[in-house]
C-alpha cells in the first residue's frame, strides 16, 4: 500500500509526525506532502497566482510552500510521489471537523482533492490535542478493515476521534453532520500605526448535535465516521426549483 499523508496544519505538525510513523507499520510507501505552515480554514483553495516551490527534508517529506492542503495533494498525486499512491490520508488534524467545519476544514479538502482524482480518501481529526495516538491506531484500524473489506462505495470518509485514551474509546458509530449555530464574531485590534486589524472569530456553538450526528457521537466517546459526497447539488430542490421557473417564464427575460 502507498499512501499520500497531507494535512493543513504544517508538515512538522505533531498529527500528521504521529500518524505517517503509524502507517509506517503496515504500508510500504507513506510519503509525506503537506503545507510548510498552518494552513487550517484553507478550504479546497488551489493557487494559480504562482508557481509552487517545495522542500525536501532529508526523511523524505515534502513541505510545499505558501501551498494550501489541495495544492499539496494534487502536485503529489500529479507529480511529486511516484509510483503514484493507492490512497490519500489527511490528518490527524489538531481539533475536531464536525458538522458545518466541513465546509471550511482544509483538512477535509485534501482529502476531497484526493476523491477528485480518482482515489478512496480519508480525513481524520482529534478532537483535542493530546491523544494523537488513539487516532493514528483507529486510523490503522480502518486501513486493515478496508483492505480486508474494500468499500465498494466511493465517499470521502470524514473520521473524528475522540481525545481519549484507546481504552476508553466505546466503539465506532456512523453519523451525519450536524450543524452550528453562524459564526458572527470579529476581533478588531489596532496595530501600531493605528490602523484596524481584524481577525475572523470562533466557530458557532453546535446546533444541531442530536442523536446520529457527528457532535454527538464523538461527545459520547465514539469514533464518528460520515460519509462525505462531493456532488453538492440540492436534489430535494430541483422539483421546486424547475415549477418556480415554468411559473415566471413568460413574465419577463433577463
Amino acid at each position: 500500500m502507498r499512501i499520500l499523508l497531507s494535512n493543513d496544519d504544517g508538515v512538522l505538525a505533531p498529527g500528521i509526525q504521529r500518524l505517517a510513523q503509524a502507517l509506517r507499520t503496515m504500508a510500504t510507501d507513506v510519503r509525506i506532502i503537506a503545507p510548510d505552515r498552518n494552513r487550517s480554514g484553507a478550504s479546497s483553495a488551489l493557487t494559480l497566482d504562482m508557481p509552487l516551490r517545495t522542500y525536501h527534508y532529508a526523511n523524505g517529506d515534502i513541505a510545499v510552500q505558501q501551498g494550501t492542503p489541495t495544492d499539496c495533494v494534487y502536485l503529489g498525486v500529479n507529480s511529486l510521489m511516484t509510483p503514484g499512491p493507492d490512497i490519500v490520508i489527511s490528518g490527524i488534524n489538531a481539533g475536531p471537523n464536525l458538522g458545518d467545519d466541513v465546509i471550511y476544514s482544509g483538512t477535509v479538502a485534501a482529502a476531497i482533492e484526493g476523491r477528485h482524482l480518482g482515489l478512496p480518501a480519508l480525513a481524520v481529526s482529534l478532537n483535542g490535542h493530546t491523544h494523537y495516538d488513539t487516532a493514528a491506531e483507529v486510523t490503522c484500524q480502518i486501513l486493515r478493515k478496508l483492505s480486508t473489506h474494500p468499500l465498494r462505495l466511493s465517499p470521502v470518509l470524514n473520521i473524528n476521534v475522540p481525545d481519549l485514551p484507546l481504552a476508553d474509546i466505546r466503539g465506532w458509530k456512523v453519523t451525519r453532520c450536524g450543524y452550528r449555530h453562524p459564526a458572527n464574531k470579529v476581533i478588531t485590534q489596532q496595530d501600531p500605526r493605528g490602523e484596524t486589524l481584524y481577525w475572523i472569530g470562533p466557530q458557532g456553538h453546535p446546533n444541531d448535535a442530536g442523536e446520529g450526528t457527528d457532535f454527538d457521537a464523538v461527545e459520547r466517546g465514539y469514533v464518528s465516521l460520515t460519509p462525505l459526497g462531493i456532488d453538492l447539488t440540492a436534489y430535494h430542490a430541483v422539483s421546486p426549483l424547475t415549477k418556480w421557473l415554468g411559473n415566471v417564464e413568460g413574465q419577463g427575460t433577463c
